[in-house]
């Protein structure tokens, strides 16, 4: 598949996918959103780790308003689970480690698509806004999902309450995401976490990936079965006899991954 809206960028087992329609501020388009779910599943075949971030001052500034393909009579509801979704679950639900390098303003369903990431890295001077209360909507996208676990009932009830910008330092401080970073190290900083990741021990990661996602849903005894079992599975990779051996050694490890 060749992409118009997007850049597919593969290196050393790292990918990085960037959002690529600067002048609109990388607003989601179904073309895009299309990019982004092919984009994501191929990546994950054939990495190790995978950044998304945009081009330009924004991140994304979420639905593209003037997308005549999703706008006009726009059927929400069909377009949330016919693109939106498959979008959201191709990120959340990637098996490799995801980063979302927010580098400028995620707002709508764009701050939403950077919050499906496993991690969160933001450079200070941007901002995420849940703008939809200002045009009569709730927050999609998993908005009222994610909100409240990540920085709690009462911030994200004002956060889409009021529509109000959150700073990425702000964000940083409530929990919503892993670290804001000054602007003059930001992309150094980001491609350090992400060649580290992809440098890790792909089965961990992605053992660690699916005991803390599905921990909301399990009692303590039904979480510590879980973590047995993924240990078991983990214990019997050469990634863990490869990091003991490292360990005795006192050198670092250096994982096959996949």
């Amino acid at each position: 598949m060749e992409y118009e809206a997007i850049l597919l960028d593969i290196t050393d087992g790292l990918a990085v996918l960037t959002l690529n329609r600067p002048d609109k501020m990388n607003a989601l388009t179904t073309q895009m959103r299309a990019e982004i779910t092919h984009a994501m599943k191929h990546a994950a075949r054939h990495t190790r780790a995978i950044v998304l971030t945009g081009a330009g001052p924004a991140f994304c500034s979420g639905q593209d308003l003037g997308d005549a393909s999703s706008t006009g009579k726009i059927d929400l509801e069909r377009a949330l689970r016919d693109e939106y979704e498959p979008m959201l679950e191709a990120v959340y639900d990637c098996p490799v480690p995801t980063i979302a390098a927010v580098n400028g303003p995620a707002a709508g369903a764009g701050a939403n698509l950077a919050l499906c990431a496993d991690v969160v890295i933001a450079t200070e001077s941007a901002y995420f806004l849940q703008a939809f209360a200002r045009i009569g909507l709730l927050p999609d996208a998993g908005g009222t999902w994610f909100m409240p676990r990540q920085m709690g009932f009462a911030k994200a009830m004002g956060a889409a309450l009021f529509a109000e910008k959150i700073s990425a330092r702000q964000a940083d401080d409530w929990g919503l995401i892993w670290e804001a970073v000054a602007d003059a190290d930001f992309a150094t900083h980001w491609r350090k976490r992400a060649e580290y990741l992809a440098n890790g021990p792909t089965a961990g990661f992605g053992a660690i990936k699916q005991a803390i996602r599905g921990t909301y849903d399990k009692t303590l005894p039904q979480q510590l079965a879980t973590e047995a079992h993924l240990q078991g599975d983990c214990g019997r990779t050469r990634d863990f006899a490869e990091g003991v051996v490292a360990f005795l050694e006192k050198r670092p490890a250096k994982f096959e991954g996949r």
